[in-house]
This record gives C-alpha cells, structure tokens and sequence, in this order.
C-alpha cells in the first residue's frame, strides 16, 4: 500500500495490465502445443509389387512455401524387413524415427529371437498417433508403412496425424493422393515386376514435381522383399519443361519456363 495515502482513503482504480505481469509466473503460462507444422515434407507413394513393397519420395523439406532444405531423407528403413514414409512436420518423424529405433534395439538387447513384423509396427504407430492427438499434442506426420515377412506376406499400411489407420495395395499422402494415386490405380497390376513397378512411381513422382509446388525432382525409392529392406540413395528425375502447356507466349515470344 502508498504510505502516503490516509486509512480511510480507496486505493486509486488503476489499469488491469499493470497487476497482471505480478499475478501470473512464468510457470502458471497456459501450456502450448504443437499448433501447425512448420518445416514439412510432402508426397510418399506406396504400392505392392510381385515380389515385395515399394516407397518413394523426394528429398524436399519446406519452410512454410520456401524450399529451405533440398537433402532430407523421408524414407527409412525400420529394423531388417520394414520400411516407413512420411509427410508433414519433419521433427515430428524424427521423433517417431527415434521411438522405432529404441524399439528395435530393445528386440535386439533382448536376445530371444523375437522381431516386430511389419504390422505390429503399423499397429503401435497407429496407437501412439492417436493416443497423442487425444492430448491436444498430435504429431504432424502422414505416414506409410510397408514390408515383406519370412513367408513373403506384403504389407502396406498408412495412418495419418490423427491415428486413422488402413491398408491398401497403393497407397499416396498429400498432393499424391489427388495426382498420382488415379495414376497408380490405372496402371498397376497385382504382378508388376519389380522394373515396372519403379517405372510406375517414378512417372508420379515426375508429376508431382511438375504439379506440386513443394516437390522436388530428386527423390528416393525403398523397396522391402523377403530377402531384406533397400534404401536407395537420392538421385535426379528426368524432366522436361518443353511441352506446350509450359510454354507462355509473351508480347509473341515464346518463353520456356525453367
């Protein structure tokens, strides 16, 4: 209290604003989650083949709509015969990279033969996506899981940010599943050779850099077989930028868009 004011006097109504900063410590600040992604990547393409399960996408991680990082791995090999893709917040997959590995490590550690298939994988990353959307703290991923048992058996299962899970024999996150997925249910056959199927992703994965402003040309491409899990090292589509419809006519000149 002013010494200077007489007991019988009120204390003069002063603005709300300057009691607040005293009122409120740092540790009483509401908690705040993860509210949006911010550094995302975008399509994964999935589909089975003759003799296992492929993956593919590109190397770009966005900044907001700046292409900021051209040399980001979204796809990884999971334990000895499992593979996983992901859209969205990239943080987000390295933390769920992160959980699968120690889980790995633990089979290992234990010494007694066992191994999660690639299922299990998918059933506990559908748990844990929906069990951290229920905390109002969802990791921001759109994920593909998918690879090939002992006896040969496929396996290619999405779940997204929101712990909704489901298998399918092709499968595409973000802009992929409005431009590559008809594509893919067009053109691809329970038989595909493993060469044909590569062609099939690759043709979309052209189109979504053509189509997609937060795609990228260079990508990777992971297959899953009985015999094991391969990762390929990222490397450059062909493109073409001389077609007609990329083509602008400017005061009638011709540019080509570059």
């Amino acid at each position: 209290l002013n010494a200077n004011l007489h007991p019988t006097e009120k204390i003069p109504d002063l603005p709300c604003h300057i009691f607040l900063p005293q009122m409120f410590s740092s540790s009483d600040a509401p908690r705040k989650n993860t509210l949006s992604p911010v550094v995302t990547g975008s399509s994964v393409l999935g589909l089975k083949y003759k003799d296992g399960v492929m993956l593919a996408a590109d190397t770009l991680a966005s900044y907001g709509s700046l292409a900021r990082y051209k040399n980001v791995e979204r796809v990884k090999k999971i334990g000895e015969h499992s593979i996983i893709g992901a859209s969205g917040e990239y943080s987000d997959f390295q933390t769920i990279i992160e959980m699968l590995e120690e889980q790995s490590q633990d089979d290992i550690n234990m010494d007694d033969g066992f191994k999660r298939s690639t299922k299990e994988i998918h059933s506990y990353l559908r748990a844990v996506m929906y069990q951290k959307r229920n905390k109002m703290n969802p990791l921001w991923n759109y994920l593909l899981v998918g690879g090939v048992a002992k006896d040969g058996t496929k396996f290619l299962g999405s779940v997204d940010h929101i712990g909704t899970a489901y298998e399918d024999d092709i499968l595409a996150t973000g802009f992929g599943g409005h431009l590559a997925l008809p594509m893919m249910r067009k053109r691809w056959r329970s038989d595909m050779e493993e060469g044909e199927a590569r062609a099939l992703i690759e043709d979309c994965m052209r189109v979504l850099f053509y189509r997609d402003a937060k795609s990228l040309n260079r990508i990777q491409i992971a297959k899953a077989t009985k015999e094991g899990v391969m990762v390929s090292e990222p490397f450059t589509l062909k493109t073409s930028w001389s077609y007609p419809a990329y083509v602008e006519a400017d005061c009638g000149i011709g540019i080509i868009r570059s």
